[in-house]
């Protein structure tokens, strides 16, 4: 499984479980590799450079950064197009930028405050409680993103709940006949609030049905591997050949950059602009330990500033 994706993960984050469904839908084989819920991560971040955000994927000196790039990775592994969020449309992408912008903050927020401290504590425990918390705290500062107070959170998920339902009426998928990237985006944040002790609600059957299936499609074919090993096939390999570059914002390929989110979790990634592209920027590190590593981050949701 030496050429098998490598995802860097923790088990309750939601964004990877979008993830590991989509390898369960795909039957892949994959290998999953552990990180704390908050910095510093020692087992991914000398490879990304420091992206703040979890889940990564790797593959090789290739590291992607961001579950949507990671999901159109997939889909062109595994020939699954309908996978790929960037090829969404009608009302299976405008439910799926629903759920992904309002609907992931509101998920938490709708939840009374006791019930969301219990279920940290039932995850972390005290001490990994308050990391969590202070962690998050910052987690929102200098980003776009504002979640909304309890009442308008609630309301945010009961529209979520009713558009999804009305949509399923008629189709066993959001997008039809079979899942697709819609699918896995409106499922996370869903998964995010009943792991917080929220509940989807009874009259929306055609929502529950719709959600048991897409948990049952389960994780594919998961390898634990351990840090030395996702470091050495990164020393290892060669980053695979870029795709053809175009000239944006005023930034051609080898200029100094730094990219990162524009919503939450801005902490800036930086190198060499290799390539961008209409879906992706590509940032070349150079490091002592493994040598050129590709970091891949999607156009949309990131910023790209020149540096001096």
């Amino acid at each position: 499984m030496s050429d098998a994706m490598i995802l860097h993960h923790y088990e309750s984050s939601p964004y990877a479980e979008k993830i590991r469904l989509m390898f369960g839908c795909t039957d892949s084989h994959w290998c999953s590799l552990l990180s704390p819920a908050w910095p510093p991560r020692p087992k991914v971040d000398p490879l990304s450079g420091g992206y703040r955000r979890i889940p990564i994927a790797q593959k090789g000196a290739d590291i992607f950064c961001d579950s949507a790039l990671i999901a159109a990775e997939i889909a062109a592994a595994t020939d699954t197009p309908e996978l790929n969020p960037y090829s969404s449309s009608g009302a299976g992408r405008d439910l799926m930028l629903q759920a992904e912008s309002e609907g992931f903050f509101a998920a938490i927020t709708s939840i009374p405050a006791p019930k969301l401290l219990g279920t940290m504590l039932r995850n972390f425990g005290p001490l990994g409680t308050y990391r969590f918390v202070k962690d998050r705290s910052g987690l929102l500062s200098g980003g776009t993103s504002k979640p909304k107070a309890a009442a308008d959170a609630r309301q945010v998920m009961e529209s979520l709940f009713s558009n999804t339902d009305r949509l399923l009426a008629d189709q066993p998928w959001i997008n039809g006949d079979a899942p697709g990237a819609a699918d896995f985006a409106v499922y996370h944040p869903l998964w995010l609030h009943l792991s917080c002790k929220g509940k989807l609600p009874d009259s929306a059957k055609h929502l529950l049905r719709w959600y048991d299936s897409v948990g049952e499609l389960g994780h594919g074919r998961r390898e634990e591997i351990t840090r030395d090993e996702a470091f050495d096939r990164a020393r290892r390999a060669e980053p695979r050949p870029l795709p053809g570059s175009e000239e944006a914002e005023g930034l051609a390929a080898g200029r100094k950059i730094e990219v990162s989110p524009s919503d939450y979790g801005v902490v800036p990634v930086t190198g060499t602009l290799a390539a961008i592209t209409a879906e992706r920027v590509i940032l070349a590190r150079e490091t002592e330990d493994f040598g050129t590593l590709h970091v891949h981050f999607p156009r949309i949701g990131y910023s790209v500033k020149a540096k001096p």
